[in-house]
């Protein structure tokens, strides 16, 4: 799709914001249809909607808000999708709203160079009737900023060293790197360090020569000759032998290898990603791993928080790994009662997402209606006494534990500070300490 046919309808109430994003959207070649008013861009939308590509909007305007604006335009028939602006303190709603159907949000101020990137890509999709939310890694705000990262590390050529507990999902950032690098035609050879014995491992990476040893009954090309023209991802490099790193270091540092048995050397065309759950520096200290390949694989760092640390993913992504093993397992599921749903954000997920997704493997397999209940994602775990037979807690119950949540989540992101988190939430200091003893959040998490 070229530049001057896409088609962007802009709903923002500030004149500067707003002429500053038509005038860059202008230089680019994009028509741009502008409202400063939501309930001008409603009465508008009937006659213009099926000619827009896309439509970014604020969430804050007057009168009408943005998500009133979403909820009334997206049942039309050929709505295009919606790119959401939003401040710091409306990232939960932006949240709430991809979970809608909304394709992306950012969150102000943006580098522009990330927006077009990203209209570029929905309106593409839309176009090619693809999913609009181009497969982002999380609705989070940690994991917008993983995304962020990647994206600028896309344009280097430098190692990355992604780290993060057990099923954090450091393959997946591995391969959405890859993607946004190389593209999807492009090898991704992917090699467990701890999954191969020791032994042959150096073979499996570099390859051999035919007679280089006992079985080795014809040439074989390893995993970095395999992954010319794109990523070769080390997975659990901290598990990597002591006398194969020395190898690993030269071939970072000479972009060559030899097969072993081999003469002749052979040039290294791929970008090495690696990963572990281990700290590599204490590893260091121990002599359990070189500090000068540390140096090396950790030139861009990404570290990828746990899934506790970042709720707003939890229901997200329960949601997409529900519809896909329903679909696997060929049975039909309406979705999580409210009384799962509850459990699902109270549980700490020491396995992370591998866990959430081999609990809903197992709940589908084992649910005897088409409703996901807390006895088929926990069995061992206590049901709270308070619910009916449908699995449904009271209005007020479930009022009172989504509002203890919210607090929680905000002392957790301004560390336990009153006064910041009563800010955040946009309540009274006094308000909240009242809740917080209400809700029994001790004061060891609070400021005085």
């Amino acid at each position: 799709m070229q530049p001057s046919n896409l088609k962007v309808g802009l709903v923002e109430d500030d004149p500067v914001m707003g002429g500053s994003i038509v005038q860059r959207l202008e230089l680019e070649g994009y028509s741009v249809a502008w409202w400063q008013n939501g309930r001008d861009m409603i009465n508008a939308a009937p006659a213009s909607l099926n000619n827009l590509d896309l439509i970014v909007c604020d969430i804050r305007l007057p009168g009408v808000s943005g998500e009133e604006i979403f909820k009334e335009l997206v049942t039309a028939a050929q709505a295009p999708p919606f790119v959401f602006v939003t401040g710091f303190g409306e990232i939960d709603q932006a949240v709430r709203l991809m979970r809608l159907g909304a394709a992306d949000y950012l969150t102000k101020p943006f580098e522009f160079e990330d927006f077009l990137a990203r209209i570029r890509r929905i309106a593409d999709g839309a176009r090619q009737g693809e999913p609009s939310n181009d497969d982002p890694l999380g609705l989070s705000p940690e994991m917008r900023d993983v995304e962020t990262l990647l994206k600028r590390y896309a344009k280097l050529d430098l190692p990355v060293l992604i780290t993060g507990e057990s099923g954090v999902g450091k393959e997946v950032a591995a391969k959405h790197l890859h993607l946004l690098q190389c593209g999807a035609k492009a090898p991704f050879m992917a090699v467990n360090c701890a999954a191969i014995p020791a032994e042959l491992l150096e073979s499996e990476i570099f390859g051999h020569e035919r007679g280089a040893f006992s079985g080795a009954v014809r040439q074989h090309h390893g995993y970095a000759e395999r992954a010319a023209g794109g990523t070769l991802f080390l997975d659990e490099i901290g598990d990597m032998p002591l006398p194969l790193q020395a190898k690993i270091l030269r071939l970072i540092e000479e972009r060559t290898f030899f097969r072993i048995g081999g003469e002749k050397p052979i040039e290294f065309r791929a970008r090495v990603v690696a990963a572990t759950h281990q700290d590599l520096e204490q590893a260091c200290a121990e002599r359990a791993f070189r500090e000068d390949l540390y140096f090396r694989v950790s030139a861009l760092p990404l570290p990828i928080p746990p899934l506790r640390k970042r709720p707003d993913d939890l229901i997200w992504l329960t949601d997409r790994m529900l519809v896909e093993a329903s679909r696997r397992q060929e049975r039909r599921i309406l979705g999580i009662s409210t009384e799962a749903e509850e459990m699902i954000l109270e549980h700490g997920w020491p396995g992370n997402a591998r866990e959430l997704r081999n609990r809903i493997e197992r709940a589908i397999a084992v649910s005897d209606t088409e409703w996901i209940m807390p006895q088929d994602l926990f069995p061992d775990a206590k049901r709270p006494a308070r619910t009916d037979s449908d699995g449904f807690i009271t209005l007020s119950e479930a009022r009172d534990s989504a509002e203890r949540r919210q607090i929680d989540r905000a002392l957790e992101r301004t560390g336990g500070h009153v006064s910041d988190a009563a800010k955040l939430l946009r309540i009274s200091r006094t308000t909240l300490w009242e809740k917080m003893t209400k809700y029994d959040i001790g004061p060891s998490r609070s400021d005085s």
